[in-house]
């Protein structure tokens, strides 16, 4: 927009109207100009109306909230751009925390939601298929497994999150080619829906006898708490456990006593540093929220002592459930997660980690993926809508989605008393070699430390480790 000679900059420059524009009330669209703004700069206007929404949401000011809602609506689509999309989501999470304000109001808009178990394993298919995150972990996994196993005659997999047969239906075509023949193979999934173990229990079975592979699949009908670890190995066995994407669910803990948000938590983003961020041409909305969000919020201060030895000790399931572990002395255990801390205390804090985490795992898609594929879509709504309004809008036992930096599941795991065992350099490489040939551009994997991250351009989104039982001095 040119600026016309004697005007003034407040009126002329949209951008000056951001600090104040969602305390506008019922105006519809009262800036036309947004609509024609380019991508970039639509981007970072949605960043900092979702954030001042947020901000409104967490201080308990419904009424602001609302209008924040309302003016972001004007820009959000979720079948639009990367930030588009990523905004009707955030908006549709805060809104549902909002709701819950008003218990009667959201169960009622709740209560014909159907849960299909077969939508649920399509959309966590179609994941799998769009982006490479889900093949690499089972690539790095089984051929650890397969390098742990060296020599073993019986060997058990406990999988703690069985939905997808790819993995394991690739560790037997492994285990076939070993030079002293395969082993007996006893996998134990675990799901809480009996139909997704009856897929698994059929692929797999129909492959092993097809290699001629002893094979044996142990369906546990649960939710991962509930497990009595101890009852499902028997003597003899050489144990491997695999987790993809579900050891952080143990971290909700339903007797926890909830902080009220800190007001540094809550405060509005600054205008001025905004107004910066906008003028600085091509920047992507990644960097941008990497770099300067940090002077928009900042972390309570008792966020900082999450990251401490004595916080690994608060949530008992999770104590609980490694010690079971520990106590069945795995030869291998080998855990994928998400590489981002979105269990921090306050709504903030979730806030802003999400949209950099998303921000990423969207853009993912958008490089990839058609803006009308009917696939991305139904994985954004299905899956990556769902984790986000988890981690926003729920809290306590119902926040699942408790995702942590693997520096934290390192000192956790060792703390349980687990020692770390490095990836092969083969493994990694066949890490590697995947990607190339599937030709993911803008992907890479990386070694730190022996464990392995998984990459979009420079951010790492996920973490894979392997350990083995340690003995106490």
């Amino acid at each position: 927009m040119v600026q016309e000679e004697g005007a003034s900059s407040v009126t002329s420059s949209p951008l000056q109207f951001l600090s104040w524009m969602t305390l506008s009330p019922g105006l519809g669209s009262p800036y036309p100009w947004l609509r024609e703004l380019k991508s970039e700069e639509r981007g970072l206007c949605l960043i900092h109306l979702l954030v001042t929404c947020a901000n409104h949401v967490a201080a308990g000011s419904i009424e602001n909230a609302n209008i924040g809602l309302e003016h972001i609506s004007h820009l959000a689509c979720p079948d639009g751009d990367t930030m588009q999309r990523i905004a009707a989501y955030f908006t549709e999470a805060l809104a549902d925390r909002m709701l819950k304000g008003w218990p009667g109001l959201h169960k009622a808009l709740n209560s014909t939601k159907i849960s299909s178990v077969s939508e649920e394993i399509l959309v966590r298919r179609l994941f799998f298929e769009l982006c490479p995150f889900l093949k690499i972990s089972y690539v790095i996994t089984n051929q650890a497994i397969v390098e742990a196993m060296e020599g073993e005659k019986m060997v058990h997999v406990i999988d703690l999150y069985s939905f997808e047969p790819a993995q394991w239906l690739n560790l037997l075509q492994m285990l076939s080619a070993r030079p002293e023949g395969p082993p007996h193979l006893r996998i134990t999934g675990i799901h809480e829906q009996k139909e997704v173990l009856d897929n698994m229990a059929l692929r797999l079975t129909e492959e092993a006898e097809k290699l001629d592979i002893p094979f044996q699949f142990n369906p546990i009908v649960s939710k991962l708490e509930n497990i009595d670890l101890e009852s499902l190995h028997k003597t003899g066995e050489a144990l491997a456990v695999s987790s993809v994407l579900r050891l952080h669910s143990l971290l909700a803990n339903e007797d926890e006593i909830l902080r009220k948000t800190s007001p540094s938590a809550s405060k509005s983003s600054n205008p001025n540093q905004l107004q910066r961020a906008l003028q600085m041409g091509h920047r992507t909305l990644g960097e941008w929220l990497e770099r300067d969000m940090v002077h928009v919020y900042s972390p309570s201060p008792d966020s900082a002592s999450a990251s401490s030895p004595l916080s690994l000790s608060t949530s008992p399931k999770m104590s609980n459930f490694l010690s079971a572990l520990w106590s069945l002395s795995p030869k291998l255990m080998v855990i994928t997660e998400q590489e981002s801390n979105h269990n921090g205390s306050t709504l903030m804090e979730r806030v802003m980690e999400a949209l950099n985490f998303y921000a990423a795992l969207f853009d993912c898609l958008e490089s990839t993926v058609s803006r009308t594929s009917l696939e991305r879509q139904k994985v954004e709504k299905m899956l990556l809508g769902e984790e986000i309004k988890n981690i926003i809008a729920c809290e306590g036992a119902e926040r699942k989605e408790r995702h942590e930096k693997l520096e934290k599941w390192i000192l956790r795991l060792e703390f349980a008393g687990f020692g770390r065992v490095p990836f092969s350099y083969h493994g990694i490489m066949q890490a590697r070699r995947m990607l190339q040939g599937h030709g993911y551009d803008g992907y890479n994997v990386k070694e730190d430390n022996g464990c392995l991250a998984m990459y979009w351009q420079d951010r790492p989104l996920f973490s894979v480790s392997a350990w083995r039982f340690r003995r106490y001095d």
